[in-house]
Parts: structure tokens; C-alpha cells; sequence
């Protein structure tokens, strides 16, 4: 039960304030009808959580077992409403519990589920949205928040698979690049007067000007001001990332990178093919799942072109003709695509598409994370050779001079 704080109007025509318990907003303003007050003003009377206090994080984790409980719940018929305030009362997180609250007044107040998790869509993703709008319209909520959640956790175990593997490389390349500011900032000035009077003499190595150049930056006010340009231009850049134009040139630059390219489509071909083969086989129309499923993928590049293919299959094209158009997806794949459709085994195939596009996707991906700890140690061991010839050469040098 919330609590709500109501200015209302009487039959005598006057304002009254005050306080009144009820499930939802909706259920306030009819308890206040019910007693003859006309409400003008209803808000929740809760005491908001002061600006300056960071919120707890959600991590995905709870998100996964947030979605599984809610399919159990609903599974065991108990209604959404009650399924949402079960998870509220249990849940250990006061941030997701607020935000649980929030979706369950929304929906009680007449919104549709997909819409009220959008307004959190900084906590819920595309995918978790979209397949939460495909179960309610093809009345299978239950299995679309389970396989919903089965995806977000295989996800997890590939992400904390990953982490793990890349821990020792990022502390190599951390411990390379604090040896390296070191040695330009507090060991390579120490050198100066001494290639100076080199310098007199016949001149310096080319390795040994740039080093000192960079040391010279470095350790230098101007050293600030290119640190300071460089966070500047990472924040721009990142908020950038984050409109739509931007993503949209960022999932452009992904799929064109060399190695890395060919993982990151693969990851949005997975999720496409999943999830347009899920809600076929739940009964979705092809046009409307091709329009749930564009949106998960995580990709504007393939969703924009998903789209395009769309509008085509409206005009009586197959799926297989204007998805080839496009370019984005594999010959292979889009072979097997076509054969499904004349044999409308189409969901089938598409959902062992994606099985076979994961067990691809973990076989790369663990050659690149052991293909990272030697590249990181080369280019460590790149860095400090440069560095330690850079000074070096010129002892050499002045040594074959004096022999």
C-alpha cells in the first residue's frame, strides 16, 4: 500500500488537504470520488531521496532474477499486479524496488508493461523490452520474461568469462604504461645535459629527439593541457555516442572493424534470429516480429536494414530476397533462411542459427582473449625497447667515437 497526498475539492466547494492509502494513484482518486471529494492534486507522499546521494546501482544480474521470479509467479497464476508487488516487497535493492513500485502503479494505472519498463530504459535494455512487448501481444508473457532471462544470463557467463581472461593483460598494460610515464617524466630528464653536449658534438639519434620531445610534453604545463583536452574530447565523444546519430556511426565502425567486426555481427545476427524464430513459433506475424526483433539486436546498422527489408516483405517480397539486399548478412546464413521458408520450417532455422552463431561466437572469442595476453606483452616490450635505445644509442655512439 502507497500513500498518497491529495488536495481535493468538497461539495461546499473548498479545498481540503490530506493523506490517503491505496494501491495506486488510480485506486486514490477513486477512493477520493467514493467521498465526494473532487481531487485536484494527487502525488505519492513518499519523501524523495536527496539528489546528492548516488544511487545504488542495478546490475543485470538482479535484473535476470527480477524477470525469472516475475515468469515463475505468472506461470503459477498468480496476476501480474500481485506478481509485481511480491517482487517489491522481496527485493534487497531499494533503487530496483522503487523502480519496480513505479511500474507496478503504472501498470495499474492502465499501462501496458513494455511501456512502463521503457521508462526505465536506463535499467531495462531494448531486448528486455522488446520481448516483454511481444509476449503481451502474442500472450506468452511468461515464456518471453523466461527465455528473456535465460539470454541476459548466458550473457553474464560470457561477459564475466571474458573479464576474467582479459584481468591479467589489463594489469600488463597498466604496469607497462605507468613504467613508461615514469621513465619519460623522472629518468629521461636526468639525461639531458648529457645528450645535450652530444648534441653539440655530431647531432643525436632520431629515436633519442622524439624521446626527449615526449619527455619534454610530458613533464611540461603543456603535458596538463593535452591531458585535459584529451578527458575533454573523451566526454564529448562519449556523449555523442550515446544520440542516436552517433550510435548509428558507431555500430557503422564496429561491424568495419578487422577481427573484432565479424564478432560484433555475429553477436546482433544471434539475438536477431533468436528472438524473430521465438515469437514465430509463438504465433507473432512476421511483419510485426521482424519489427520486435530489429530493435533487439543492438545494432542501428542490421535494425535499420531489418527495417527496409520490412517494408519489401509488406509488398509481397519473401523474407530471404530483401534481407540478401542488404549485404549485412552472411551468404550462408541467408541460405538457409530461403530453404526454411519453402519448407516453412523458417522459426525452426532460425533458432538453430543462432545456436550455431553462439558456438561460433565462443570459439573466437577465446582465441582472441588468449591472442591478447602475447599482443599486449609485445607491444610492452616495443614500448620499453624504444625507450631504453633511445638512450641508449647515443652512449653507443659516442663510444665508437672515442674508440
Amino acid at each position: 500500500m502507497l500513500e498518497f497526498a491529495y488536495t481535493a475539492r468538497n461539495i461546499a466547494g473548498e479545498n481540503v488537504e490530506g493523506t490517503i492509502t491505496a494501491q495506486s494513484k488510480r485506486d486514490a482518486v477513486r477512493a477520493l470520488a467514493e467521498q465526494s471529494l473532487y481531487p485536484l492534486q494527487v502525488e505519492d507522499s513518499r519523501p524523495a531521496a536527496p539528489t546528492w546521494l548516488p544511487k545504488k546501482r542495478v546490475s543485470v544480474g538482479q535484473i535476470t532474477i527480477t524477470l525469472a521470479q516475475l515468469s515463475d509467479l505468472l506461470d503459477s497464476g498468480v496476476p501480474l499486479l500481485r506478481s509485481l508487488d511480491v517482487l517489491v516487497e522481496q527485493t534487497t535493492n531499494a533503487e530496483l524496488a522503487q523502480i519496480l513500485a513505479d511500474i507496478r502503479n503504472r501498470v495499474a494505472d492502465g499501462t501496458s508493461l513494455d511501456v512502463a519498463m521503457a521508462a526505465h530504459s536506463t535499467v531495462f535494455s531494448e531486448l528486455t523490452i522488446s520481448m516483454v512487448r511481444a509476449g503481451l501481444e502474442g500472450a506468452f508473457l511468461e515464456d518471453s520474461l523466461k527465455r528473456t532471462a535465460e539470454f541476459l544470463e548466458q550473457q553474464q557467463e560470457l561477459k564475466a568469462r571474458v573479464v576474467g581472461a582479459m584481468i591479467y593483460p589489463v594489469i600488463l598494460a597498466v604496469a607497462g604504461f605507468t613504467v613508461t610515464v615514469v621513465l619519460l617524466v623522472f629518468f629521461v630528464p636526468k639525461f639531458e645535459q648529457l645528450f645535450a653536449r652530444l648534441e653539440q658534438q655530431g647531432g643525436l639519434p632520431t629515436a633519442t629527439v622524439w624521446l626527449l620531445w615526449i619527455s619534454d610534453v610530458l613533464g611540461s604545463p603543456y603535458g596538463l593541457v593535452v591531458a585535459s583536452v584529451i578527458v575533454i574530447a573523451g566526454l564529448v565523444a562519449w556523449r555523442q555516442l550515446h544520440s542516436e546519430r552517433g550510435r548509428l556511426l558507431a555500430d557503422t565502425w564496429k561491424l568495419r572493424l578487422p577481427v573484432a567486426g565479424r564478432i560484433f555481427l555475429g553477436f546482433a545476427l544471434s539475438r536477431f534470429c533468436r528472438i524473430l524464430g521465438t515469437l514465430l513459433r509463438n504465433g507473432v506475424p512476421l511483419l510485426k516480429a521482424l519489427d520486435i526483433s530489429s530493435d533487439s539486436t543492438g545494432n542501428k546498422v542490421l535494425a535499420k536494414a531489418i527495417h527496409a527489408s520490412a517494408e519489401n516483405i509488406s509488398s509481397g517480397e519473401t523474407l530471404a530476397r530483401p534481407l540478401a539486399q542488404c549485404g549485412i548478412i552472411p551468404r550462408p546464413i541467408m541460405a538457409m533462411i530461403s530453404v526454411a521458408e519453402e519448407s516453412n520450417r523458417l522459426e525452426d532455422v532460425l533458432i538453430n542459427i543462432a545456436d550455431g552463431i553462439d558456438r561460433q561466437l565462443n570459439r573466437q572469442l577465446d582465441l582472441m582473449v588468449r591472442m591478447v595476453e602475447p599482443a599486449m606483452l609485445l607491444v610492452m616490450a616495443s614500448v620499453i625497447l624504444f625507450v631504453l635505445m633511445a638512450l641508449l644509442l647515443p652512449v653507443f655512439e659516442m663510444s665508437a667515437t672515442i674508440g
